[in-house]
Parts: C-alpha cells; structure tokens; sequence
C-alpha cells in the first residue's frame, strides 16, 4: 500500500496498513533543499523539487502545493511583501479593498492567468508528475474569513462584522466563487484532495463564526466535494469554541491546532470524523527529543481514536531537528488506525 492509497483508504473508513502520515512541512522543505523560502513561494520548480526530496527523506504519504496565504490576494491586485526568509506577506495597511466600494469592481482573477494561483496550478501538476501514483497531491485554497482579511484586512474586517455586515456577505461571496475556481484548476492539474486554510476564523466569537463564516466553510467544503476530491479543513490558533461547527461542515480532514484538547475535538465531531495533529510544533516538536516526540503523539492518537492522521498541530518549523521529525515518522509507519 503506497501513501496515496493509505490516504484515501483511511478516509473510506477501509483498512489500511498504518496510520497515515501528513505533516504540512514548508519552510522546512525549503531548507532540506538548500533554497531561498522566496524561490520556493514564487517559483513552481523549486517548490516541486523541496516537496519531493523532503517527503522521499522522511516516508511521508503526501505532498502539498502550500506556500504563503498571499497567493490570491496578490492575483487580486493586492500590494504583498517579498522576503528572501519568509513567507509572503500582505500589506495591510494598503489592504485591496481598503475602500469597500472598490469590491463592487474586483474581477474574478483568472487562476490561469500567469499569476500566483497559476504557479501553484503548475505545482500541483509538477508534482502530480513526478510522485502522484505513489503519493497524495494537496492542492490548497484559503477559507473565507482568511481570504477576506487579506483583502480587506484583518483589522478593517473586523469592525464590518459589526458596521457593515452586507458588505462582509458580499466578500465571501467573492471569496467562495474565487477559490472554487482556484480548487476547480488545481483538481483539473491533479490535485487529489485540497486543504483549507482559514487562520483568522479562530480569532472570533461563536457568535460571529455560526452566522458568518461557517455558512461559506460550509459551501466551499461541499464545492470541494463537489469536484470529486476531499477537502481537508487548517485553522491555526484556539478553536474550541468552533468545533461543533467545524464537526458539521463534512470535511474529510480536520486539523487541530494544539491549543485544542483532541478528547474534546473528538466529543463533539463524533466518532467518524478523521482528525489530524495535534502535537505543539514548538515547544513538543522542534525543542523536544525523539523520545518525547513518541510519547506527545502516542497521547494524541489515544485520545483521538482511530480516525487519526500523524502531523503536528501545524506547519514543521524551520529548524526541527531531524531526529525529532523523523520519530514522528517513526510513529506512523509503526502504529495502525
């Protein structure tokens, strides 16, 4: 049984020879490969290439697309900052859409256009090429209220959940139609499953996700779904007051940051639901020891039972020991469901 089928067996609810193995690692695949993190944010090559090489290394069953959360916002027309280091960034305080008129007027970018969303179309398909019969390829898309932040920003959008609460349901309108596209082109380059990342929506009340954000997870998830692929569902930050929400919006995959307890996790998504994570990458990961790398995950997936996936809780930092990174590994190609 090779990655890509373990995967999608897993996620069938079908047997499969051990857990699976899915750490997001970006930064640190840059560095594996010796390249700049900016080559491989803006170059498809580069990107490919680290993937590949880092998840033959470690034994991973998967490879991603993922570099930044710019991407579309850039191909929006936003101003984003380049690092030789680090991921790119928006610049938010000359937000795309500062003057909230100007959202009547955005156009649909086109993901095929020569832009970013085109450099990770042609990643998805770089890798598809290269590893795609014996690995899974993640494309990604951002969620809703991440995307609407980049454009709007973060600051900004949070007082128009308040001030101007038709204008924050015509964002995400925007935002759903464009990362359907987004997810139809990287699907249509082989993508077989797509991740969303949604970072901001733990930064709100129950209140605000239930009647904003959670009603176009819900969409996206479906239209995900829809292209015949799973989608996989990345909220950095505290989620425990979104995770029935988060339970309900079907994904095939729900990563867990580790502020959240995976008994709780578990309690109110149910048994069928698979959950990812979710050791700390910091403090139980990168200045950790293999041996208690081991112990930090046997807890995980004992208390996530055994719809599990190994990852840490979020993206593998940078400078990880190997040795720690690779007891992870270890774990997974040890341990069944």
């Amino acid at each position: 049984m090779n990655g890509r089928e373990r995967i999608l067996a897993h996620l069938a609810g079908q047997p499969v020879d051990r857990l699976p193995l899915m750490p997001i690692t970006m930064m640190f695949a840059a560095r594996l490969a010796g390249v700049r993190y900016l080559d491989y944010c803006t170059n498809c090559h580069v990107l490919a290439e680290a993937q590949v090489r880092t998840a033959e290394e470690f034994g991973f069953d998967y490879v991603n697309a993922m570099s930044d959360p710019a991407v579309e916002a850039a191909d929006c027309g936003a101003r984003v900052q380049y690092f030789d280091e680090q991921p790119v960034a928006i610049v938010e305080e000359d937000a795309r859409l500062a003057d909230k008129i100007q959202l009547a007027g955005l156009r649909q970018p086109d993901p095929l256009g020569g832009g970013r969303m085109h450099n990770r179309i042609r990643a998805v398909g770089l890798l598809k090429e290269k590893v795609g019969r014996d690995l899974l390829v993640e494309g990604w898309i951002e969620g809703p209220i991440a995307e609407g932040a980049d454009l709007r920003g973060i600051n900004t959008l949070m007082m128009d959940f308040f001030d101007d609460p038709a204008f924050v349901h015509n964002l995400f309108t925007f935002v759903l139609e464009m990362e359907l596209n987004f997810a139809r082109a990287q699907v249509a380059a082989g993508a077989d499953l797509i991740g969303i990342g949604d970072a901001a929506a733990s930064l709100i009340g129950p209140g605000l996700y239930r009647e904003f954000v959670w009603p176009y997870e819900k969409r996206l998830v479906d239209g995900v779904h829809a292209l015949g692929v799973p989608a996989r569902l990345h909220i950095c930050g505290n989620t425990r007051a979104h995770l029935s929400g988060m339970g309900r919006l079907g994904c095939a995959i729900v990563d867990l940051d580790s502020m959240v307890p995976i008994t709780e996790a578990r309690a109110q998504m149910g048994p069928d639901q698979v959950l990812l994570g979710n050791l700390n990458p910091v403090t139980a990961l990168r200045n950790s020891t293999p041996a208690a790398v081991t112990a930090a995950l046997a807890a995980c997936h004992r208390d996530a039972g055994p719809g599990f996936i190994v990852g840490p809780g979020c993206e593998v930092p940078r400078d990880t020991p190997a040795e720690n990174l690779r007891a992870l590994c270890d774990y997974a190609r040890s341990h069944q469901p």
